[in-house]
């Protein structure tokens, strides 16, 4: 029985893994979270606006929060990822540009994937597997039309 692959934590992650917009949520997640350290940055080049600088902290906590939401509730996938592009786009004025573009290109290309993904779609499969298949089939049927003639 070596085919079969053995059960255990790797296998049950990819599993969970697949069941949700996984990279979309995270690189959401990722961009709020770099924003929130661009915030914390000791540079001189950082920026505060608004009420004390709560909007800058506002925004990228949402975004870390959209992200997390998008993962463990699949289900609400496009409005969190509205939200997650409207706030990816408004930290760009209230947090360091974004997080100097990095946050904001992170958050954007999250909240696309996100919006994008299909949960009941079939899963993909490689070019190579595609081939065997089709001349498998191709031979099964120069079988079938030998045998009948």
């Amino acid at each position: 029985m070596p085919d079969r692959p053995r059960p255990g934590p790797r296998l049950a992650f990819r599993g969970w893994r697949a069941r949700r917009p996984f990279w979309g949520g995270l690189l959401l997640a990722l961009g709020g979270g770099e924003i929130l350290l661009t915030e914390k940055a000791s540079l001189k080049v950082v920026l505060h606006i608004g009420m004390q600088g709560l909007a800058g902290y506002l925004l990228p906590t949402l975004m870390v929060l959209l992200g997390l939401l998008i993962l463990f509730s699949p289900s609400q996938r496009l409005f969190y990822s509205i939200t997650g592009i409207l706030l990816s786009l408004g930290s760009w004025l209230t947090s360091n540009l974004g997080g100097f573009f990095i946050g904001l290109l992170l958050g954007a290309v999250g909240s696309c994937l996100t919006f994008g993904w299909l949960p009941d779609q079939e899963p993909r499969v490689s070019r190579r597997k595609r081939r065997e298949r089709e001349r498998a089939e191709a031979h099964a049927l120069t079988s079938e039309e030998a045998g009948t003639a």
